[in-house]
Formats: C-alpha cells, structure tokens, sequence
C-alpha cells in the first residue's frame, strides 16, 4: 500500500476547475472526469478509468471525488 497517494486532485478554484499533480509534477487543471483521465493517460497511467476512485492512487483534496466546481 502507498502511503500517499500518487495523484492528487486538489480543491476547486474558485473560478472551476482542479488543479491535478501527479508525485508532485503539476499537470494542469481538469474541468471534468474526462479531463483528468487524459492527463493521467498522458502521466503514463493507461489505465486511469480504474484508479480514479481508488484511494490508493488518487487524493481528491478539499472537495467530494468528481466536483470541478468552483470552490
């Protein structure tokens, strides 16, 4: 079991939209599910679909899993 998670989906902006890191790196802010599972894709996590919702492997940070909205 990881101790952190790799991926961390951080509190809303307040203007949408959350800001996402992977071990660190910043890779931009996802407006959607569908946003986030590319830039995980493009993090070299092919398999994003099933780790979105594994704690495991993503913290979403401030905010209830698959809100965008501002915060």
């Amino acid at each position: 079991m990881l101790e952190v998670p790799p991926v961390i989906v951080h509190p809303p902006l307040h203007g949408g939209g959350r800001r996402v890191t992977v071990q660190g790196k910043d890779l931009g802010v996802a407006h959607s599910d569908r946003q986030l599972l590319e830039f995980l894709r493009q993090a070299g996590l092919p398999e994003a679909e099933d780790l979105i919702d594994d704690p495991e492997w993503v913290k979403w940070d401030g905010r209830p899993a698959h809100i965008y909205g501002g915060g």
